[in-house]
């Protein structure tokens, strides 16, 4: 291999195509972690909760990146701001994370109080109370005593917030993850659990330990039970998307409502949705374990493949709609397009599927690179007033399903052996990790440094 610093670095998208190797500079660098804030964080659309966690006005919500901290509030019917979590008095936040939790959220509120000396900001961010005013001689007029706005907008039931005033519109950045996830309604589904937790690796281990498929084999070798799960993984702009590849007639089998593979797929998907269900609690939903545990009293043996899959995902759809629950209609060359999941860039990943999601993300921790904050929520559909109310709970690693323990071993693991001196690199597979090598792709436009090289 040639000299890494001596070789110029991946110039486009198709270059992602061919073998390419990544510095372990981006993964435990002190410097590179610490120039993150400025030149990345600072500049991207970031994901920070849910539409549905502030309904009402006044309720807030507050989300961190690093040392910035923004508030989150719904200040009308239809209307939502947000503002740095700072006073501009003598910077005090001023919302405080209660000890123990990802995040701060109130409902109800009528203004902010500085806890410091008692400044008072309304909803519209605009100073209504400053104790001995007449002091600053009129120089805390014109809006300079008022709380600084961020940009905050909405997709897919999410807030995504964006720190730099001159950045472009969110529905830009989305391309065109957007357009392709649209079909999906992800904005329907509701929290079934969320958890999160500080962990021993940098944010992007943490974070392309997901975006794959091609270590399903080794991490989770008891799936391989239930079939082959080689998967493809593409760049989609500053984004990427993964899937799985599937043979004619079973296009369907691309997203994540998948058979079970063997002589009888009756049984076999059967047996792949209880074991998910009890080791994963991803991915799948109880009407679906359900429908697949009916398959064998429904179906004759010797049932072909494509009919199996047909009448499972009819009959949990039907079973869905009995009970209130309507679930999207996807075409399966849609479906095959789209893939599994998506890597929003730079950190939130969309895992979709008709009538269920599952999202990861994961961000720095107090500017150390050898540790993140991890976040996993499973979503679906609900009946109307039926969702259940969640709190993100903070879980420790052995509490996890055993699935993510598997993956979570694999993280804490790599951070370590990537300061290893006789680590040259991380080299994807072209094929079926290039979702990984996009995504340092796309971080040395912002960092200008740790872009993939050719791998000669």
């Amino acid at each position: 291999m040639n000299d890494l610093s001596a070789t110029p670095g991946v110039k486009s998208a198709e270059q992602l195509e061919r073998p390419v190797v990544i510095p372990p500079e981006a993964y435990i660098s002190k410097d590179y972690a610490a120039a993150e804030q400025e030149k990345l964080w600072r500049k991207v659309w970031l994901q920070a909760g849910r539409i549905e966690d502030i309904p009402e006005t006044g309720d807030f919500i507050t989300y961190d990146i690093g040392p910035d901290s923004v508030i989150i509030v719904r200040t009308g019917e239809d209307q939502i701001s947000a503002y740095h979590n700072v006073c501009p008095h003598r910077g005090r936040r001023l919302v405080d994370t209660p000890a123990g939790k990802r995040n701060a959220r109130g409902n109800n509120r009528k203004n902010f109080i500085c806890g410091y000396h008692g400044w008072t900001f309304g909803l519209d961010g605009k100073n209504a109370y400053i104790d001995q005013e007449a002091d600053w001689q009129g120089c805390l007029e014109g809006g300079k005593s008022d709380l600084g706005s961020v940009k905050v907008d909405s997709w897919g039931g999410w807030l995504w917030i964006n720190l730099d005033p001159e950045s472009g519109p969110l529905s830009d950045y989305l391309d065109p993850a957007s357009e392709l996830l649209a079909p999906y309604e992800l904005h329907n589904m509701r929290p079934r659990w969320r958890k999160w937790i500080v962990f021993d690796c940098n944010w992007k281990v943490a974070m392309e330990a997901f975006a794959e498929t091609y270590h399903v084999a080794t991490t989770h070798p008891e799936f391989m039970v239930f079939g082959q799960f080689r998967g493809w993984a593409r760049n989609q702009g500053r984004h990427s998307n993964i899937g799985y590849d599937t043979v004619k007639d079973l296009e369907e089998d691309s997203g994540k409502l998948r058979l079970g593979a063997g002589e009888d797929p009756r049984l076999t998907t059967a047996e792949m949705q209880e074991f998910t269900w009890k080791n994963a609690n991803t991915n799948t939903t109880m009407t679906l374990v359900n429908a697949a545990k009916r398959l064998k009293d429904e179906l004759p043996e010797g049932t072909p493949a494509a009919e199996v899959s047909k009448h499972w995902i009819q009959s949990a759809r039907a079973a869905d709609e009995a009970r209130g629950v309507v679930w999207p209609v996807v075409a399966p060359a849609h479906t095959a397009k789209a893939g599994t999941a998506w890597q929003i860039f730079p950190n939130f990943q969309i895992g979709q599927a008709v009538n269920n999601m599952l999202c990861y993300s994961a961000r720095p921790y107090g500017g150390d690179p050898d540790k993140c904050i991890f976040e996993a929520a499973v979503y679906e559909l609900y009946p109307e007033g039926e969702a259940p109310e969640t709190e993100w709970e903070y879980t420790k690693a052995e509490d996890w399903p055993p699935v993510l323990q598997q993956d979570f071993a694999n993280m804490a693991a790599v951070q370590q052996g990537m300061k290893n001196v006789g680590f040259t690199g991380a080299k994807p597979n072209p094929y079926m990790e290039r979702s990984v090598a996009s995504l340092h792709w796309n971080l040395s436009k912002y960092m200008n440094a740790g872009e993939p090289k050719p791998l000669d």
